[in-house]
């Protein structure tokens, strides 16, 4: 039986997979209706997956530079700057060239069952994380900009592997390492895209602990944010 015979289901679960070229184009010549629907699919999703790596490879470039060096960087984002209650939490993630999940972006971007499925995909990809968490009480001390800084230092000071360098969402730290602020640094670099994820599920995480903890504050909802209640 010729490819060109095979049912539309069996084509179907064969583009899922990873197709053969030859295999594609001779169902490009399949004048079946179904059969070219399934292809126009295939190449919509091919078209947005080139996209997709394309755009990685940019946002991977400080990092890319750096193990060009046999250099290792940590990219390190916080969140919990414009919460109303609730501590800033501080991520710092390593990874290394065979980090491939396209799909890492600012966390911002990312809907919240996104952000929960990579953040097992990332801790399970990456070199090392580690967090750091600053409380509500240091963060009236020292005030945000500080505490977040202090979170930050103390999520690099976790890691367990060595580093040669930072990239930085929008900051700097107080470590005697090369340092890269980047503005917007979890849209420009994997390693600080990575981070904010994480730091932004671990805070979630911590909030749903403090609504058990503080019931009536809404905090598994709105988690410290000055959202409307439900």
């Amino acid at each position: 039986m010729t490819d060109s015979r095979q049912t539309i289901a069996q084509i179907k679960a064969a583009l899922q997979e990873t197709p053969s070229n030859e295999s594609v184009q001779m169902w490009r010549q399949d004048a079946r209706t179904g059969v070219q629907k399934l292809i126009a699919q295939y190449d919509k999703r091919q078209e947005k997956y080139a996209e997709m790596s394309k755009a990685f490879n940019q946002r991977l470039s400080f990092e890319q530079t750096a193990w060009a060096q046999g250099q290792r960087l940590a990219g390190v984002d916080e969140v919990g700057r414009g919460p109303l209650a609730g501590p800033v939490v501080a991520a710092a993630v390593v990874i290394d060239e065979t980090f491939d999940l396209l799909a890492v972006h600012d966390s911002k971007q990312l809907t919240e069952k996104k952000r929960l499925a990579l953040d097992a995909q990332i801790k399970a990809e990456v070199v090392d994380y580690a967090f750091g968490v600053i409380d509500a009480q240091t963060i009236d001390e020292v005030n945000i900009y500080e505490a977040s800084r202090i979170a930050m230092k103390q999520a690099i000071e976790q890691l367990t592997v060595s580093i040669d360098g930072l990239v930085i969402d929008a900051m700097t730290v107080d470590l005697p390492l090369p340092q890269e602020k980047l503005i917007k640094g979890d849209d420009r670099s994997i390693s600080i895209g990575a981070a904010s994820i994480l730091a932004k599920n671990y805070r979630d995480q911590l909030m749903v602990q403090y609504d058990q903890e503080y019931p009536g504050y809404g905090f598994a909802h709105n988690a410290g944010y000055g959202t409307k209640s439900i």
